[in-house]
C-alpha cells in the first residue's frame, strides 16, 4: 500500500486535477462562478471514482448538507488502499470567473488520519517559506512584531519583506498594521493555497502570508508545505457555541489550539495541483485547435521530490473529460 501511494498514485493524482483544471477553464472569463466551480467538481468527482483507491474525503466542498458531491466524508474510488483525501477542485472561483491569475485545481492525500477534520471555517494563518522554516514565532503577537521578527530572522531591510493578503475588509487592520512599519503588501482577490505556497517558490516576491481564510485551503497549503518546506501556522475561528460542538464531533478539543504545518498534514502526503490560468508556479491552461495544454506539479513529502508534468490533450475524443 505504501509503494502504490507513494509512486503510482502520485501520478494518477495528476490526472483528476488536470481534467477539473480543464473542465473549469472553458468558463475562464465568462463571469460565472458557480458554472466554473460545478464543471471543476463533477469532473474530479468522475476521475476519482476511477482510481483503484479506497478514499474518504476530509476536506472538500463543505458539509454533507450544503454540497451535493465531494462533501465532507463522501466515499470515492473503486476500492484498493484506503486514503484520506483533502481537495479543491477550484481553487479561485472568483479568479477564474475575472480571468484573474493563480486559479489551481488542487488534490492532496494521505494515509487515514494525515489531515486535519473540522468544519468549513475560517482560520487565522501566517506562513512563511522553506527558508525562514526554523523561524519560531508567536503567531497570536501583533502583526507589527511578528514581521519585524522576520525582518530580523532573514537578515532583511522591513522595507524588503512583501506580505501577501487577501483582499477583504476584515483585513483593514492587519493592512494598515503592516504598512505602518514600511513593510510591503500584496493584496490579492482569491487563491490562498497558491498564495502559502508562493512563500517557498523562489522569485515568487511574497515572503509571508498573513490573514483570515478558509480552513480546507490552510489545510492544502499545509500539506503543499509538507512537500516544499515551510512553516504554516494557524487556529480556528468559531463564531458560535452550534460551529464549535460541531467541531467538537469531528475531533477538535480546544478552541485556542495553534496548529502547525505537521497538525494540518501529518505522515506521508502528497500535493498535487494543475493551473487553470496562469500563476507564480503554474501556467494555466491553453487551447488551440482542439488540443488543450495543462501544466501541473505533483510532489511527496516523504522524497520532497517536485515533477511538473506538460500534458496535451485531443478534446475531439468524445467525453475527454471523462474518458481521458
Amino acid at each position: 500500500m505504501k509503494d502504490y501511494l507513494d509512486r503510482n498514485l502520485a501520478l494518477e493524482t495528476v490526472r483528476v486535477t488536470e481534467m477539473a483544471a480543464l473542465a473549469s477553464s472553458l468558463h475562464m472569463g465568462r463571469g460565472d462562478e458557480k458554472a466554473a466551480d460545478q464543471s471543476a467538481v463533477n469532473s474530479m468527482r468522475n476521475f476519482l471514482n476511477e482510481l483503484m483507491i479506497s478514499g474518504k474525503v476530509v476536506i472538500g466542498e463543505g458539509e454533507r448538507d450544503k454540497a451535493p458531491m465531494l462533501y465532507i466524508g463522501e466515499e470515492v474510488g473503486k476500492g484498493g488502499p484506503k486514503v484520506d483525501i483533502a481537495l479543491d477542485p477550484l481553487e479561485g472561483t472568483t479568479i477564474t470567473a475575472h480571468g484573474g491569475e493563480n486559479a489551481l485545481s488542487v488534490l492532496a492525500m494521505g494515509e487515514e488520519g494525515s489531515f486535519l477534520h473540522s468544519p468549513d471555517i475560517y482560520m487565522h494563518k501566517i506562513a512563511f517559506g522553506k527558508k525562514f522554516q526554523n523561524l519560531d514565532i508567536n503567531p497570536e503577537d501583533s502583526p507589527e512584531n511578528i514581521v519585524t521578527n522576520f525582518a530580523k530572522f532573514a537578515d532583511m531591510k522591513i522595507e524588503s519583506v512583501v506580505v501577501c493578503i487577501l483582499d477583504r475588509p476584515r483585513h483593514h487592520k492587519l493592512i494598515n498594521s503592516i504598512r505602518s512599519i514600511g513593510a510591503r503588501i500584496k493584496l490579492i482577490p482569491d487563491g490562498d493555497v497558491s498564495a502559502v505556497i508562493a512563500t517557498s517558490v523562489d522569485d515568487s516576491g511574497i515572503d509571508i502570508y498573513m490573514g483570515i481564510g478558509g480552513s480546507p485551503e490552510g489545510v492544502l497549503g499545509a500539506a503543499a508545505l509538507r512537500c516544499l518546506g515551510g512553516k504554516i501556522y494557524t487556529k480556528l475561528i468559531f463564531d458560535n457555541d452550534k460551529i464549535f460542538e460541531r467541531a467538537q464531533s469531528m475531533g477538535i478539543k480546544d478552541k485556542n489550539t495553534i496548529y502547525q504545518t505537521n497538525d494540518l498534514a501529518k505522515g506521508n502526503v502528497m500535493f498535487t495541483a494543475t493551473g487553470v490560468t496562469d500563476g507564480t508556479m503554474l501556467k494555466g491552461v491553453r487551447i488551440k485547435d482542439e488540443i488543450a495544454t495543462t501544466h501541473s506539479v505533483v510532489m511527496r513529502s516523504k522524497t520532497k521530490t517536485l515533477r511538473y508534468i506538460h500534458a496535451y490533450h485531443d478534446l475531439s475524443i468524445k467525453n475527454v473529460f471523462i474518458n481521458n
